[in-house]
């Protein structure tokens, strides 16, 4: 199982900064040609950006770690957000999905002569390989990091299997 990056730009002119993106677990083989095109148009997408430098680009794409545990069950997903008010972020959650958006304000107001901190609006979209159970999710944002709590959802339980006794007609 890997996790996979795939985005597009905002306004569909690749000339034009994204600031979303998506991440992707594929367990299995037959997504995986999706995938691939969704990485292919990302890296298209990232040769015409504008650079960050330039003070022309508009958006930001924070940096995600997913990590799945068994006990408890649950995905932990920890976006790194320094200098993002917690009053911007919103953040929701289905059965397979995560969007966590907000905007990052520039600290200072005035004229920059040198600017690497990337502000603007952001959105991240991260995709489970199992369901969750939104309702039970729990978020925490400390020190720039928020940390987001999905437990997986309990599985149906298999369908048994009985044996059927086949009865003779009069």
């Amino acid at each position: 199982m890997a996790w996979r990056r795939s985005g597009s730009a905002s306004s569909g002119n690749p000339r034009r900064a994204s600031s979303r993106s998506t991440l992707k677990v594929v367990p299995d083989k037959k997504d995986h040609l999706d995938h691939l095109q969704s990485e292919i148009q990302e890296l298209i997408d990232d040769l015409w950006q504008v650079p960050r430098f330039s003070g022309l680009r508009r958006g930001f794409r924070p940096q995600v770690d997913v990590v799945r545990t068994e006990d408890p069950p649950e995905f932990r997903v920890v976006v790194e957000l320094a200098g993002v008010d917690s009053e911007t972020l919103r953040i929701f959650a289905d059965d397979k999905t995560l969007v966590v958006a907000g905007t990052r304000s520039p600290a200072y107001r005035g004229r920059y002569f040198h600017m690497e901190i990337e502000h603007g609006p952001f959105q991240r979209r991260i995709q489970f390989d199992e369901q969750v159970d939104p309702a039970g999710a729990r978020a925490e944002y400390k020190r720039g990091l928020l940390a987001v709590t999905l437990p997986i959802a309990e599985r149906e339980p298999a369908p048994e299997k009985v044996s059927i006794r086949i009865g003779r007609s009069p």
